[in-house]
């Protein structure tokens, strides 16, 4: 798991650098970008101490290899499941069994709202 932790800091200071020098070439404060960076990386530790609250380690494990596919699929699962967490509509941990019934449902939906029309 700190190999996993490792690859994700990296990423998240590469990532942070990228802004960065985003923000520099439309003359964005270096200062404001820090906070900001901060700010979302606070953030990120909140999220990720209410998922260790919230699902058992097998479907954080399950989460975590999700998440290397479909990130965007894994930000809306959590930001989800810390929503009825919030609203105590869960009141034992997920397991994994639990997060795949889950994930079904999100894909079923997702899969539901494509719609194609050719002229």
């Amino acid at each position: 798991m700190t190999d996993l932790d490792d690859i994700r800091r990296k990423r998240m200071q590469e990532l942070q650098q990228q802004v960065a020098q985003q923000q520099m070439q439309q003359g964005q404060n270096p200062a404001d970008l820090q906070a900001q960076a901060q700010m979302r990386e606070e953030m990120e530790m909140q999220k990720r101490q209410a998922m260790m609250q919230i699902l058992t380690p097998e479907a954080r494990s399950r989460l975590t290899n999700i998440r290397l596919t479909r990130p965007e699929f894994v930000e809306q699962l959590e930001l989800q499941l810390i929503q009825l967490a919030q609203m105590g509509r869960i009141q034992n941990k997920i397991n994994d069994e639990q997060l795949k019934i889950l994930l079904r449902k999100m894909m079923s939906e997702q899969k539901k709202e494509i719609n194609i029309t050719f002229k």
